[in-house]
């Protein structure tokens, strides 16, 4: 008999053991971000130990950071009513709280995950701090508060040193940060992570250079973790954008890279569908619309698939795709709906509006896109940025109205990069929508805005020379003779400030006439002496120019 319970014990440990060992490796595949094999060895865990809480929480774990709450749930209650490790699981369901603002519940969770744990236990601790930071409203404060009796309890655990580093670079604390990544590799060079985040907070400075080294130093001690190239992708994305003449070489690099992390993590519809956010960042369309098609292989149903095809048929010219993919999302009440959404289907309905062909523009489609942007722009107004090239394109095509309708919803962000050149042109828009051939009579609301929006240009830039002689242009065609005047002698005095060189280019030269004729014919009625002054001023330039003859003639 004590031979028999002797081998009962010795089997006892090593099955606790090799679990304990498969518990480890899911972690670290989990690190390796290679999600779909975690969920197997996770599930096969399971299978064969029930009872295995952790396993259950680390899957739960999973499926919430995929924001795939219902499978989430199941596997925190599956973990609950576990033999061992079960408390883990009111840590997921305390994040899930956390992400329904339900504050209350999720410290009760919390609490329960923590109740009478071993003195010198960090593990639930870091797990809850990992919760407040992974929340859909990160609180970086409570997890340090969380991770201090982490240390207090562990003060060797490498593991409570990485998620400060993560804490603190949430907080923006770039000092902290580099700190507790730094201590916490130089006390266990296996945890890789820790040293890729140095390249991640360089990355975050902009250090983009000094990123790639620091990347590169990952990949030398291990060239198949994946999580690196997602980050090298990133850095070269953020490169990209901040140096535009290397713009499409870093770009190639950025979408090379992502190709590697997807090529080392795995291909299933959650990671293709980071893989196509990324896509988007990078404005690579054609790769967006293969992968969204690869996508709908996987899950013809799942709603996001909707939302790539939209971008992507846009971006490829296929607009009816684009409004008919979009409109299927949207209308859907359960899908989590973005400002691009909205952005994406107005332009597509202003892009089928604007029949190239016919040369006919339908009114009715392009002012429903137009109210798609403005729910765009509501929702998040650095969507405004994206408004200008869209304008652009109809000011060019001599559709000033509807050039103004865009450039309208543009100027409402003040911060925008292209706020003084959106107001340029919105004032444009407005101007020459009321000097076309057809026009009867000008509009007197859509010249005052053409009027506020130069003079948003001036107050941003005084030195814009065409800002004052387009708005007085605007109050010439208001009759408004004060403003005549003020702004053509605004014109006049902030170019001969630049100089001999700016007055003698013939554009000035014909500028500096006509803004001395309309000042002359706004002194007319008021002031002879001074209208004759700039009539007289005209035939010094001009002696030929016929209006200031005849204006000169009539004053006399």
């Amino acid at each position: 008999m004590n031979t028999i319970k002797i081998f009962s014990i010795a089997l006892l440990t090593s099955v606790t053991l090799s679990y304990a060992q498969d518990l480890e490796q899911a972690k670290k595949t989990i690190d390796a971000e290679q999600f779909e094999k975690a969920k197997g060895i996770l599930k096969s865990i399971l299978k064969t130990t029930p009872d295995n809480g952790k396993a259950a929480f680390l899957l739960g774990n999973i499926y919430l950071n995929q924001n795939m709450g219902d499978s989430a749930k199941f596997y925190f209650n599956k973990g609950l009513v576990a033999k061992l490790d079960s408390k883990f699981n009111y840590i997921g369901l305390g994040q899930m709280d956390l992400d329904d603002k339900n504050l209350p519940e999720a410290d009760a969770n919390f609490s329960l995950a923590t109740k009478d744990i071993r003195k010198k236990e960090s593990e639930q601790y870091v797990y809850i701090a990992k919760a407040y930071m992974n929340a859909n409203t990160p609180d970086y404060n409570k997890a340090i508060e969380v991770l201090n009796k982490a240390k207090i309890a562990n003060p060797n655990d490498t593991n409570v040193l990485l998620a400060f580093g993560d804490a603190y670079y949430g907080l923006k604390n770039q000092n902290d940060s580099y700190k507790s990544y730094r201590d916490a590799f130089d006390a266990d060079p296996t945890l890789i992570r820790a040293k890729m985040q140095l390249g991640v907070l360089l990355k975050g400075a902009r250090a983009f250079s000094e990123a790639v080294r620091a990347y590169d130093n990952v990949i030398a001690t291990n060239p198949e973790y994946g999580p690196v190239y997602r980050e090298l992708a990133e850095t070269y994305y953020f490169w990209a954008k901040d140096e535009p003449k290397n713009y499409k070489d870093n770009i190639t690099k950025a979408l090379s890279y992502y190709e590697k992390y997807m090529s080392l993590t795995d291909y299933s519809l959650t990671s293709r569908m980071r893989h196509a956010d990324f896509l988007i960042l990078a404005k690579d369309y054609k790769a967006l619309e293969i992968e969204a098609n690869a996508m709908k292989e996987l899950d013809k149903v799942n709603p996001r698939i909707f939302r790539y095809l939209g971008y992507s048929s846009y971006e490829n010219g296929n607009v009816d795709a684009a409004i008919s993919a979009l409109e299927n999302f949207i209308a859907t009440p359960t899908n989590k709906i973005i400002a691009r959404d909205y952005l994406y289907l107005g332009l597509a309905k202003m892009k089928k509006a604007n029949n190239l062909e016919t040369k006919v523009l339908d009114a009715v489609v392009f002012d429903a896109g137009v109210a798609q942007l403005k729910k765009a722009v509501e929702m998040e107004i650095t969507m405004t940025n994206d408004l200008s090239e869209i304008g652009k394109k109809f000011y060019e095509q001599k559709l000033f109205k509807e050039a103004a309708a865009i450039y309208e919803i543009a100027v409402t962000n003040v911060n925008s990069k292209n706020y003084l050149l959106d107001n340029f042109y919105l004032g444009n828009s407005f101007y020459y929508n009321n000097t076309k051939k057809d026009v009867v009579k000008p509009d007197p609301i859509q010249l005052q805005k053409a009027d506020v929006a130069f003079g948003n240009v001036i107050t941003a830039s005084p030195t814009t020379q065409d800002a004052y002689i387009f708005r007085a242009r605007t109050n010439n065609l208001l009759e408004n003779d004060e403003m005549i005047i003020k702004y053509y002698q605004q014109y006049i005095e902030v170019v001969t400030a630049k100089g001999e060189e700016e007055m003698a280019k013939p554009a000035v030269k014909s500028k500096f006439i006509e803004s001395y004729n309309a000042i002359g014919a706004a002194y007319a009625n008021s002031d002879k002496v001074k209208a004759k002054e700039y009539f007289g001023k005209t035939l010094a330039l001009d002696p030929t120019n016929s209006y200031a003859t005849q204006s000169l003639k009539l004053l006399n």
